[in-house]
């Protein structure tokens, strides 16, 4: 997809610190440049440390859960985590009345939160349009 839309993704394996701050860095220095951080445990061990380098070069980040964006990350978008949580206890629930687990269907996330650090925006230079603004579950001031 990313071609069509004339992107370049360019992804890195998460490993240590030294090698985020070099991707940062690299990311920093294309024009045009930003950050998406996806989901995983080493994203998350070193969150600190992205949220920190995105603000340091000004880079525009995207990340997978709202910590980030509370954290001082720019936005985040995925899934409502407490949402998921209280449909599993709907899950326990039948377990618990019964059912057999491997009878019950996989479910996805169904309710998505896009959280919007105005902070952030305004510390690396971007001015957030009302629209977008509008459509974010919630803006941090």
């Amino acid at each position: 997809m990313a071609p069509s839309l004339r992107v370049e993704v360019n992804p890195v394996n998460v490993g240590g610190a030294a090698e985020i701050e070099r991707a940062v860095a690299a990311f920093a220095r294309a024009p045009n440049g930003g950050l998406i951080a996806t989901g995983g445990g080493r994203i998350r061990f070193h969150r600190d440390l992205i949220v920190k380098l995105a603000a340091r070069h000004k880079l525009p980040a995207v990340y997978y859960d709202r910590v980030f964006a509370d954290s001082g990350g720019l936005i985040s978008y995925g899934p409502d985590f407490v949402d998921q949580f209280r449909r599993a206890a709907g899950y326990v629930d039948r377990v618990l009345k019964g059912e057999k687990p491997a009878g019950l269907p996989v479910q996805a996330p169904t309710k998505y939160q896009l959280v919007i650090n105005v902070k952030t925006a305004k510390a690396i230079g971007l001015d957030m349009p009302a629209t977008v603004l509008a459509r974010a579950d919630e803006v941090i001031e």
